[in-house]
């Protein structure tokens, strides 16, 4: 399945574009502060680019927002509820033999 089709992706796309109308922003006037056409914005939001992290934070920036804003499970406004990595299958941070890179570091000390 493709990961802009799962729900979490689709809460994310709708913090996305809500977060830009709570700002009072158009698409256009976002697109002048990354420097690219409105298409950008667009696409962004409608899951047919994909945005890395750094292009996040400067949404987030733009729009006000801390970055937990968009990367929150619950409700469709944001608020409350446990992050998303709480809610997806074994994203644990252990690696696959079940310690975290970490902690391999300092058992090998």
């Amino acid at each position: 399945m493709s990961s802009v089709r799962t729900s979490r992706y689709q809460r994310f796309l709708k913090r996305l574009q809500t977060a830009r109308h709570e700002a009072g922003l158009t698409q256009t006037q976002v697109a002048k502060n990354f420097g690219r056409p409105q298409s950008f914005v667009s696409k962004c939001e409608s899951g047919e680019r994909r945005i890395d992290v750094f292009e996040l934070e400067d949404f987030a920036a733009i729009y006000g927002k801390p970055l937990t804003y968009f990367v929150t499970a619950g409700d469709d406004e944001g608020l409350g509820g446990a992050s998303v990595a709480a809610e997806a299958p074994g994203r644990t941070g252990s690696t696959r033999r079940g310690k975290t890179r970490r902690a391999k570091k300092r058992s090998k000390r």
